[in-house]
């Protein structure tokens, strides 16, 4: 018998007995379907988060503070004009870093490039003499991108005042829709250093939707940003213009992990703190990952209880047809072709139930989709079950091997049987 021979053989063979195999490929069923659509929740969530992380940071750029020391346990800490707020729990403070903590960290080996934050506190946005809203705004940095509704990124090296505005301040400063909103002027206050509230004028040129990581603000460019900041501390001292709540630090990301954390010991022992993109998303990737690695436990579980189904399939699908498999080896069949018949049927069945396991699981995320479409409309552009062919073909290669492994042992008692005694077998 030739090798397709074999399996088309095996093909036939695996349904001769219906009842007995469709419950079994219920249950790889079972196990793929679960599988499949917990990966794709994993797929479709961290995909989301892979979108949106560059509202938050770049893999090369560190952030760097100078925390204080000495900081009570308890009771109210004792004022130090140095520090300044920090983001965290209320009243959390860090030192503030001057044009010499700047340089200071600019000589650490490791780092290529400094740039210091300049916080903007800005007091209202307002829109063609309309009413006034707060409005808080982030600095980017080269490589980070705001998801858009409508326009584009701000161009940071631009010479007029450029600003990403979030969606939620189209409807109360009346700039009508994304579309409609890009290309208007809005008017930024801030209140300097005397104390009085001074103005300057930016550009929309793009409406950033809501994200699960990014914030509310909006995001100006470098133009910008330098004018507000220059406001802001007009009257100021000399001392309080060139204090940085923060610095963005640039390194190799493509170092290593034991570089990087050596960087940051480098920075720790010089008394500053480094956080990269990956300390601050960690912990959501971490948890994501966690359920659906627990999710995938039970699909295993499944998959194990399918694997003993096929077992007993086989070894009664072996049972049944001892005389036939006699009468194979009698005509010259080998034990290896007889080892392949059988093993070839564990595989079409763990094939034909991985492969409608990952259908249904398809069908079912469709579903979802659809309806997390509706409650999850405050974030766009997430799907929050994806699925990604390698994942699929693994998934279906897995059940596979799977079947595989468990239609050995009744495929190795078929090869191992005797002719003589088998065609004698009742």
């Amino acid at each position: 018998m030739k090798a397709v021979d074999v399996v088309a053989t095996a093909f036939r063979n695996s349904f001769r007995s219906r009842l007995r195999t469709s419950l079994t490929v219920l249950a790889i069923f079972i196990g793929a379907f679960t599988l499949s659509l917990t990966n794709g929740l994993g797929t479709g969530v961290n995909s989301y988060l892979d979108d949106t992380v560059a509202s938050v940071g770049v893999e090369d750029v560190m952030t760097v503070t100078k925390v204080a020391e000495d900081v009570p346990t308890e009771g109210p800490a004792e004022y130090d004009p140095d520090q300044m707020e920090a983001d965290g729990p209320p009243g959390a403070t860090t030192v503030a870093l001057s044009e010499d903590d700047i340089d200071t960290i600019a000589d650490i080996e490791g780092v290529q490039s400094v740039q210091p934050v300049k916080q903007v506190a800005t007091d209202y946005v307002q829109h063609d003499g309309g009413d006034k809203y707060q409005l808080s705004v982030s600095q980017f940095v080269p490589g980070m991108k705001a998801e858009l509704a409508s326009g584009r990124q701000v161009d940071l090296d631009a010479d007029e005042p450029q600003l990403v505005l979030p969606e939620s301040y189209l409807e109360p400063l009346e700039l009508g829709s994304a579309q409609d909103a890009v290309g208007q002027t809005v008017r930024l206050a801030v209140t300097d250093g005397t104390g009085a509230q001074v103005t300057t004028e930016a550009t929309i040129v793009g409406v950033a939707e809501p994200g699960v990581i990014s914030g509310a603000g909006a995001i100006p460019n470098d133009v910008l940003t330098e004018a507000l900041f220059d406001l802001q501390t007009t009257g100021a001292s000399e001392a309080a213009a060139t204090q940085y709540g923060q610095a963005s630090v640039w390194f190799d990301a493509g170092a290593g992990t034991a570089e990087v954390q050596a960087l940051q010991d480098r920075l720790d022992d010089a008394g500053y703190l480094g956080s990269t993109l990956e300390d601050q998303l960690g912990t959501f990737t971490a948890v994501i990952d966690g359920i659906v690695l627990v999710l995938n436990g039970f699909a295993v579980i499944a998959l194990v209880a399918a694997g003993i189904g096929i077992v007993n399939t086989l070894f009664m699908a072996v049972q049944e047809r001892t005389r036939e498999v006699g009468l194979m080896k009698a005509m010259g069949l080998s034990s290896g072709r007889v080892f392949s018949l059988f093993s070839i049927e564990a595989v079409v069945i763990g094939l034909v139930g991985s492969a409608l396991g990952v259908l249904g699981a398809i069908g079912a995320g469709q579903l979802v989709n659809s309806f997390s479409g509706t409650l999850l409309a405050d974030l766009p552009g997430l799907t929050l079950v994806a699925f990604d062919p390698v994942t699929v073909a693994t998934v279906v290669l897995a059940v596979m091997g799977i079947a595989f492994l468990a239609g050995t042992l009744p495929a190795l008692r078929a090869a191992r049987q005797d002719p003589i005694s088998s065609l004698r077998y009742e």
